[in-house]
């Protein structure tokens, strides 16, 4: 399991998108009333246009919608509506809060011939009206328009199972687009009983240094879950036992690991509910309740300056000489959301 945490359209985020899509192309005038011609450059030599815009003041998506959806071509002095095709239209997208556009992935064209011509059009068209950058989101059903996209300028930002996300910086200089998430977040549940056993595991697999080791459930978080829930989640399923949360006592930062990106590992206190073991037989040798002392004496703990500091902490947590960081929600004006702030808070 693996997680990526991080904002990709703002600082997940990326995670916004915004509902308001462009008009599907439609006539919206009579062409008998064309009041005039005026040239439009790029498209034909011998093509000309007109447009029906409003008196009123336009969106920047109704400006799009009149961009290039309801031009109306002439071809050598004539009405041609068969040059009315759609690889002249604009494609169809939404404003982002950045001054950027998010291309709709659900109304992409089939046909790469067609995209092609339809991208390179939009390119051009949002850039005459200054916008930033670009996000084009290519559902996996569509990836034969992913060589298209790149041949025009568009670069990889990052793949989930079902997509690859490519952006487009239009303005010059270095691009201001957020990068793809830089982390990957870990937990670690130390539980320890009335016993003053901890919980431990022999992990099924791993690399040949760390046979035979006992130590504790960790493992990676899920997309959009909480670090806390996450300790509970993995002690949980490796090892059956139900715990609830206390601290995190600790967390760990290290650089250029899993696809060269960061991780955090955060090591979370957790209080037993349960005594029962039940053993995950997919990543799970073995797991026990094994003496505190027992579990410190082993020599890989004992060698390790990082693992025996841990331990260090968690034995002086245990005997109320050290105080973690707990969890409170709280909400923020600044985005409108409620947020888990990790802080320490010592009851009188």
């Amino acid at each position: 399991m693996e997680c990526s945490c991080s904002s990709l359209l703002s600082s997940n985020s990326m995670e916004t998108i915004y509902s308001t899509q462009f008009s599907s192309f439609k006539p919206l005038f009579d062409l008998k009333s064309i009041p005039k011609l005026t040239s439009f450059k790029g498209i034909s030599a011998k093509a000309s246009y007109d447009t029906c815009v409003p008196k009123k003041g336009l969106s920047s998506i109704d400006e799009q919608k009149l961009g290039a959806a309801d031009l109306v071509y002439h071809v050598n002095g004539k009405i041609n509506p068969s040059y009315l095709t759609r690889d002249l239209r604009i494609l169809d997208g939404f404003d982002d809060e950045y001054g950027g556009v998010i291309v709709d992935s659900e109304r992409l064209p089939a046909n790469p011939n067609v995209f092609a011509s339809m991208l390179r059009f939009s390119v051009s068209h949002w850039k005459a009206k200054e916008k930033k950058g670009i996000w084009l989101k290519l559902p996996v059903e569509k990836s034969d328009l992913v060589p298209v996209a790149v041949k025009q300028g568009f670069e990889y930002h990052h793949a989930e199972k079902g997509y690859v996300m490519l952006t487009y910086w239009l303005p010059e200089g270095p691009s201001m687009l957020p990068a793809n998430a830089s982390h990957q977040v870990g937990v670690g549940g130390f539980v320890v009983n009335d016993k003053n056993e901890v919980l431990v595991v022999q992990e099924k697999h791993c690399a040949p240094s760390f046979v035979g080791l006992w130590k504790i459930p960790t493992g990676f978080i899920d997309e959009s879950e909480e670090i806390y829930a996450g300790a509970v989640r993995e002690v949980k399923e490796e090892t059956g036992i139900d715990t609830e949360f206390l601290e995190v006592v600790a967390f760990r930062h290290v650089h250029n690991v899993a696809f060269e990106k960061s991780d955090l590992f955060f090591i979370c206190m957790l209080k037993p509910l349960s005594t029962r073991i039940i053993v995950d037989v997919h990543e799970i040798q073995a797991a026990k309740w094994m003496p505190l002392i027992e579990f410190v004496e082993q020599p890989f703990i004992q060698q390790d300056s990082m693992f025996k500091k841990v331990i260090d902490i968690c034995k002086a947590r245990l005997g109320g000489c050290y105080c973690g960081l707990s969890v409170h929600q709280l909400a923020s004006r600044f985005d409108g959301k409620i947020s888990t702030l990790y802080y320490n808070c010592i009851d009188n």
